[in-house]
């Protein structure tokens, strides 16, 4: 196709550049705005184009030498071409973008952060390989910039063809015991079955439901992560997130000014934020519809006074939500951490509803984050605070922590 002539104008949501080429819409990937580039144009849409760069005629100040020689073939990040503090700019940007597209005023936005390369604890292999971008090419690795120590020790020493085949999880780090746990996913033979994992001294036996997973605990999977000095047990097949210097700051701001009888932890996956708030509330009810990592909930909290429910969101409100305000009172607060979808409506419409006096949000999506943002506000809630969770740098991939006060 035709080469053009175009200044990139912003980022937008997943790292690709906005620009206009005769009033119509190009996005450019490893692009920066402000760039003078010569792109062709690769795919014509009616409502947009998409373009590659063919050469960059004013550079922006801020584009770098990527570090890692298989970026812009590996899948995994998209803009190590950027210099870090500017990264954060970017991703911050986009995500007050999100928020004033729904109409909220939005305070200015902190970023919680820490080292830019040697974060990530947690990664996928496909038969002991990484996929390139746009396709399911597999790629050979020996290191990763991004990748913590454990990790790159294991690429190093392990020839691919001793790697195990299939999908991989590896997790691991120095605060991690053991410190690296490589599981090779496979698929439960039965609807239930009895695990028995260790916590401390005790031996916990839970019954799992294999219908939310799909995947067998073993107890070589599992691993202790000290995070914020408290260890927590999960299985590195669940999610866990993969930067614990900076969930160890989301911690920290998400139990700031929190305190009283009762609090929610709404998707609690394996009790992470919980454990803290254990220290802070009387009581700490979670929901959470992975029963898998509720099993690792209820280790994480033995001695401290709790209640789970493994069920959705949706079906505890219907459930068990009034039954529990009737005896209980209203939450005190709300801690939610809903999947990249966002809240379920029913969620939202109980928050919104019921109107504890503070929620802390944290979300994997801007988009919906905002989404949900607008309900709340809409029913009389303030946005106090909004914060960048920069888990992943030399990435688009954006999360976020708000917090919402009642008025």
């Amino acid at each position: 196709m035709a080469l053009v002539t175009i200044v990139a104008d912003k980022m937008t949501f997943g790292g690709n550049c906005l620009a206009k080429n005769n009033g119509k819409a190009v996005f450019i990937p490893f692009a920066i705005p402000g760039e003078t580039l010569q792109v062709e144009i690769t795919e014509s849409k009616r409502d947009y184009d998409t373009a590659k760069i063919v050469s960059i005629i004013t550079p922006s100040p801020h584009r770098i030498e990527p570090t890692c020689p298989l970026y812009g073939t590996c899948g995994g990040c998209n803009m190590m071409h950027i210099d870090a503090a500017y990264q954060r700019q970017l991703r911050a940007d986009i995500l007050k973008d999100c928020f004033e597209r729904e109409g909220i005023t939005v305070p200015p936005v902190a970023s919680l952060y820490d080292q830019p390369l040697g974060y990530r604890s947690r990664f996928q292999l496909h038969n002991g390989a990484l996929t390139a971008r746009a396709s399911n090419t597999e790629i050979p690795i020996l290191n990763c910039p991004v990748a913590v120590n454990e990790i790159n020790t294991y690429l190093e020493k392990t020839p691919l063809s001793q790697r195990p085949r299939g999908r991989v999880h590896l997790f691991g780090g120095a605060f991690a015991t053991p410190s690296l746990v490589v599981a090779q996913e496979t698929h439960a033979q039965t609807q239930q079955e009895s695990t028995q994992i260790k916590s401390g001294k005790r031996t916990i036996k839970k019954k799992v439901n294999r219908y939310f997973s799909g995947t067998t605990l073993h107890q070589q999977n599992i691993i202790t992560a000290q995070i914020a000095g408290k260890p927590i047990q999960f299985d590195v097949q669940g999610f866990f997130q993969s930067n614990i210097s900076v969930l160890e700051k989301t911690i920290a701001v998400v139990c700031d000014g929190l305190s009283g009888k009762n609090v929610l932890d709404m998707y609690a996956g394996a009790g992470t934020f919980s454990v803290f708030l254990a220290d802070l509330f009387e009581k700490v009810t979670l929901v959470e519809h992975n029963r898998d990592a509720l099993v690792f909930a209820e280790i994480n909290l033995a001695g401290k006074k709790h209640e789970s429910y493994g069920l959705s969101g949706a079906k505890w409100i219907k459930e068990n939500a009034d039954a529990i305000l009737q005896k209980q009172g209203n939450f005190d607060a709300v801690v939610i951490d809903p999947p990249r979808s966002g809240m379920e409506k029913e969620v939202n419409i109980w928050l919104c509803k019921t109107k504890p006096h503070i929620i802390k949000s944290v979300s994997c999506d801007p988009a919906t984050h905002a989404r949900d943002a607008a309900a709340l506000i809409k029913a009389g809630y303030k946005l106090d605070s909004l914060y960048l969770l920069d888990f992943y740098p030399q990435t688009s991939h954006i999360e976020s922590l708000a917090t919402f006060v009642y008025q």
